[in-house]
């Protein structure tokens, strides 16, 4: 294609070059977590190759040092190029192999080190890709976003106990209902990051069964029989991970499906937190004009104009970071589109989202445990509006019959007397009434005793 001018100083050659030059779009390159899974896969070939005898022992040092420091994050500026690129990600491929063949030419005292017949032997973008993304994706799962979720469920359990003596008005379709335990509501929130922490290690598992060795359209050519199976085997031991060799490479690298499965976890671990962190939100409206059963930490002030107000900041970070997910999935549904026949042409850009998705999940729902859910304290508030709940009625009725108990609840609400004072005007015993409402026990599974026949 002719002379192309590089900068002295870079590390990669010609091919990252024009790369550079083609794809002036975003000016985001690719995260740090992807240049590491991807040069790990450089490595694992490395040394599978010298063991296979495909490269000889000096080479190999070389190449999967070289591959190391990359991973370690020493050359990142020498990775430039445009997320939005090379839709097989060929033009990272490249770049990575070009910048390895440097730095081990440079190791070997200038001993030439060819990007591809060194570098990238046994190798294809459409199998190393891959690998990578998906890789780099288990990765952020098992070492980010797990220990957070863990974090949140653990702070989330400590205030079920903490909150549990409380008995408060539970709520249904926002409407007053029967007495439930502070502490049961967190048991919820706390069981409900207990399966987001199920559905995050699934969609970790999922994402490490890899193509690699599957070369260009799944067949292995130009790749010895033994190197996909060893090769992921290496990449395992450096890892830690149970990465694995694909049963098909023909589906593994002419799909996303493992990556849109996986991220479909992370969705809903996401619209997961949602859910808690909007509960806590409505719970502590207020302070004085809304429902105001929890009292959040004061984490800045929440007003420029109004003096003393405290805003739910954390919960809103979290909101967004979810609108955030739900987009990143929407895209990564999309990119499945670029699957033709052998080969999905929108990887960089499934690889930028999940990734994303992943690392902003993990360090909201720690957020939200530290700055918010630790510092949560129960207000006087639901213990004093139980009292007067119109669905104490629901105790009543297994006595007096649905159709009276709810003439109590309608007569309550109308007057703004209790169900307490109405009940005993009806004539049931002061301890045989207490005996019913009793609220603690109204929290528990139990049937009241029913009325009399006839």
């Amino acid at each position: 294609m002719g002379e192309m001018e590089v900068p002295g100083d870079a590390l990669y050659g010609a091919s990252t070059q024009r790369a550079v030059l083609n794809f002036p779009i975003s000016g985001q390159p690719f995260p740090r977590r992807f240049l590491r899974a991807m040069a790990l896969v450089k490595r694992a070939a490395a040394e599978t190759n010298g063991a296979l005898g495909l490269l000889d022992d000096d080479l190999v040092e070389a190449i999967a040092a070289a591959a190391q420091q990359v991973a370690d994050g020493a050359h990142d500026r020498h990775f430039p190029l445009d997320v939005y690129q090379t839709g097989s990600g060929t033009s990272t491929n490249t770049n990575f192999n070009e910048v390895i063949a440097r730095l081990a030419s440079q190791r070997l005292g200038g001993r030439p080190v060819h990007p591809n017949d060194d570098v990238n032997r046994c190798q294809s973008s459409n199998d190393t890709v891959p690998t990578a993304m998906q890789l780099a994706g288990a990765l952020a799962v098992d070492a980010e976003l797990l220990p957070a979720l863990e974090e949140l469920r653990a702070a989330l359990a400590a205030k079920s106990d903490e909150f549990w003596p409380i008995v408060k008005t539970g709520r249904t379709h926002l409407q007053d209902a029967t007495p439930i335990r502070l502490g049961q509501e967190f048991r919820g929130y706390a069981g409900q990051v207990e399966e987001a922490i199920r559905r995050a290690t699934a969609a970790r598992d999922e994402l490490l069964v890899v193509p690699l060795g599957g070369t260009a359209v799944g067949t292995g050519l130009n790749a010895h029989p033994e190197y996909p199976g060893r090769a992921c085997r290496r990449l395992a031991e450096l890892t830690g991970l149970a990465v694995r060799e694909t049963d098909n490479h023909f589906h593994a690298q002419a799909s996303l499906d493992a990556v849109v499965a996986a991220h479909g976890g992370l969705r809903s671990v996401a619209l997961g937190l949602w859910k808690i962190a909007s509960d806590i939100r409505l719970m502590a409206m207020g302070p004085r004009a809304g429902i105001a059963e929890l009292g959040l930490p004061e984490t800045q002030p929440g007003s420029s104009i109004m003096p003393g107000k405290v805003n739910p900041v954390i919960v809103e970070s979290l909101t967004m970071v979810v609108a955030r997910v739900v987009g990143n999935d929407v895209t990564i549904g999309f990119a499945q589109t670029g699957s033709l026949l052998e080969l999905n042409v929108m990887m960089p850009v499934a690889a930028v989202a999940l990734l994303e998705s992943a690392t902003l999940l993990a360090a909201s729902a720690r957020n939200l445990a530290t700055r918010t859910v630790a510092g949560l304290t129960a207000t006087e508030r639901g213990p004093q509006l139980v009292e007067q709940g119109l669905m104490l009625a629901t105790a009543l009725a297994p006595v007096i019959g649905y159709d009276e108990a709810a003439k109590l609840a309608k007569e309550a609400f109308r007057s703004g007397r209790t169900i307490r004072e109405l009940a005993l005007e009806r004539g049931i015993e002061r301890d045989r009434l207490d005996e019913l409402l009793d609220l603690a026990t109204m929290t528990e599974p139990g049937l009241r005793d029913q009325p009399a026949p006839g």
